[in-house]
């Protein structure tokens, strides 16, 4: 029987009455501002989670509250047999910043991948014929949870339950070049890839290379697709975290923190790619809808006028070196410390990720634990320098009680 307690009553109810997918957190959030967030009792949290990379402006920021606010008092949903005024100047905003050209709006980064995967293997067959279809996708990776976008993700820990799977993905190594120039044939219609793998722990590809990929596709006249779902919208510095590389794909993934927690995934791409599907092929009921686009032109307007690329850049950097300096200082307990402006991981070379992650959270902190061995950061781009401090003096502390 449930207790009386409304807390205790919530997570039996959750028990009751919500399919058991996820390994929750024993904290019932009811509220959020910037970097911060509160429990039902009360408590600060400092979230350096920021619902896994989704509040990148910050929890509630004003200006994307205001717009929200304004526009489910205007409009909330209009479907896409009509047109809607805010859906092509998003989209003409998110062309300008990743140099694409057209533009399809869904509801999560597995919906953006998906259209992905569809541009992919139309524009193949298109191309180079009907067994022009293999997408090539790299170990470790993240692309979805959907049928097609969980057997990208080439990790069985993910997939293997709902077998059998859709064909023609074929699995990398991350940089094994010989494998990949092996693997692309004429049967090659795209390689995908996260410029830095998120949910694997930050694996940070380099820039020779996401170059080389870029060279090896031109060459196989195959697409390049960079799945930017959680390392895009300035995460790493810049809007995209391929820039760094100075790469562009042909088709462009976003989603997570692209609508500050209003359900919205894009897919984006250029050339003979964005025109590839046509009335009929792909569609959303609720993709690109006023709600959605009316919060993702806020964000972008907050990330342009607070410079928050800029801010992630800095931040990052100091907060990076105060985790290096712990893998200095606990070198039989720390393996590595890693990262590319508000993206970062603390490798371990015990597994004692989860330990940390608790006591993390007893100290009003939350971070991610990724399996046994890493501890991933992906705080609102406004975090500051002495909230990361923070961080680290808190970690300080409990590795300490972790060395031998």
């Amino acid at each position: 029987m449930a207790s009386d307690n409304p807390a205790n009553q919530i997570t039996a109810q959750a028990t009751d009455w919500v399919m058991g997918t996820y390994a929750r957190q024993p904290v019932r959030l009811v509220r959020g501002s910037g970097a911060r967030v509160w429990d039902d009792t009360g408590r600060e949290y400092l979230d350096f989670l920021a619902g896994i990379a989704v509040c990148g402006v910050g929890h509630c920021h004003p200006h994307v509250v205001k717009a929200i606010a304004d526009q489910a008092a205007t409009l909330i949903h209009v479907s896409n047999h009509f047109h809607n005024a805010l859906q092509p100047e998003l989209a003409r905003r998110l062309c300008a910043l990743t140099g694409m050209e057209k533009a399809f709006f869904g509801n999560s980064g597995a919906e953006a991948n998906e259209c992905a995967i569809k541009i992919a293997r139309k524009w193949g067959k298109a191309q180079r014929g009907p067994d022009c279809h293999e997408i090539i996708t790299f170990s470790g990776s993240f692309h979805g949870r959907t049928l097609a976008t969980v057997t990208a993700t080439a990790q069985p820990k993910y997939s293997a339950p709902f077998a059998p799977l859709p064909a023609g993905f074929i699995y990398v190594e991350p940089g094994d070049v010989a494998a990949l120039d092996d693997a692309i044939t004429e049967r090659t219609c795209a390689v995908m890839i996260e410029p830095v793998q998120g949910e694997s722990g930050i694996r940070i590809f380099q820039p020779d290379f996401l170059k080389l990929l870029r060279q090896l596709c031109d060459e196989a006249e195959a697409l390049l697709i960079f799945d930017e779902v959680q390392s895009g919208m300035g995460r790493t510095g810049r809007f995209l975290a391929s820039s760094h590389a100075g790469v562009s794909g042909d088709i462009v993934t976003l989603a997570k923190s692209v609508a500050s927690g209003v359900p919205m995934g894009v897919c984006l791409a250029r050339g003979s790619a964005a025109t590839t599907l046509a009335p009929g092929d792909h569609g959303s009921t609720f993709g690109g809808q006023p709600l959605a686009c009316a919060s993702a032109l806020a964000t972008l307007d907050v990330i342009e006028t607070e410079e928050l690329m800029k801010r992630a850049t800095a931040v990052g950097s100091g907060f990076l070196k105060g985790l290096r300096a712990l893998a200095d200082a606990f070198p039989s307990v720390v393996r590595e410390a890693r990262g590319l402006g508000l993206m970062l991981a603390l490798e371990l070379s015990v597994p004692e990720a989860k330990t940390l992650q608790r006591g993390l959270l007893d100290r009003g902190i939350i971070v991610n634990a990724v399996g046994d061995t890493i501890l991933r950061f992906l705080p609102p781009l406004v975090v500051t320098d002495a909230d990361c401090a923070t961080v680290v003096t808190a970690l300080r502390e409990l590795l300490g009680e972790l060395q031998p």
